[in-house]
């Protein structure tokens, strides 16, 4: 399992509704590739967005990081969207969960 966070910041003069309709095609693009496991998104008090996602191998993510649609949305982050951003690509350590069962 690979985990990639990815912090930014939006521009304050940016095009939200472009950024909106950029993350969805992204979304909808990423989520159908192979190795493809999960997506969330939050925003801080502070305005700083936050994306978990989860792809099953280095090699997977690999695909995603060099698809032709998202190198270009890649960019116009760079170049419209972000004032920065930060990404972090992480292997767990350890994973486990709890669920509540009904009795």
């Amino acid at each position: 399992m690979i985990i990639i966070v990815f912090r930014a910041r939006i521009r304050p003069m940016a095009d939200r509704d472009a950024l909106a309709h950029l993350g969805a095609r992204m979304y909808e693009l990423a989520s159908s590739m192979p190795g493809y496991v999960s997506y969330k998104d939050f925003v801080a008090q502070d305005e700083e967005n936050v994306s978990i996602v989860e792809f099953e191998s280095l090699e997977a993510l690999a695909a995603w990081r060099e698809h032709p649609e998202h190198k270009k949305a890649q960019q116009l982050g760079r170049d419209k969207f972000f004032s920065e951003y930060h990404i972090q690509v992480c292997t767990p350590v350890r994973d486990y969960r709890y669920e509540e069962r009904a009795p």
